[in-house]
């Protein structure tokens, strides 16, 4: 089944210059970039959208690694995107990621793991209507 999902390139790959590696990997595994902007989120748009993680003590660190610097949001589209998009990606920390995953490619550590991606269907909806409009989606 074809379906969306979400993905953010965090301040720890764009500042490496690593979005056209990243991409490349993204599209090379099947899913397409339907949508795709660089910004630099406000504070506000990273405590809300990490939110669920408020009462962890990590919370105030992430919010403040999100804002750091510009990161790239992005819509990918194809078979089973949200698991798809998850397994490219690769296990959060770096050094248990299969060889060949983003964050085993480019991630430095646990806590700058280059990417994001949505954990469900229902999140990825949520988490896409946080940055795009419908119409900034291009199938």
């Amino acid at each position: 089944m074809t379906e969306r999902t979400f993905s953010i390139l965090k301040p720890d790959a764009t500042e490496r210059n690593l979005t056209g590696k990243i991409n490349a990997v993204i599209e090379d595994a099947g899913l397409r970039i339907v949508a795709q902007r660089r910004i630099r989120m406000t504070e506000a748009q990273a405590k809300t959208f990490y939110e669920v993680h408020k009462e962890r003590p990590f919370y105030g660190e992430l919010v403040g690694q999100m804002t750091s610097a510009p990161v790239v949001v992005q819509v990918l589209e194809g078979e089973n995107a949200v698991a798809k998009y998850r397994e490219i990606m690769g296990a959060t920390n770096p050094e248990q990621a299969a060889e060949g995953t983003i964050r085993k490619l480019f991630a430095k550590n646990v806590g700058e793991n280059s990417v994001h991606g949505s954990d469900s269907q229902d999140n990825a909806k949520l988490e896409i209507a946080q940055f795009f409009t419908e119409d900034q989606i291009v199938g």
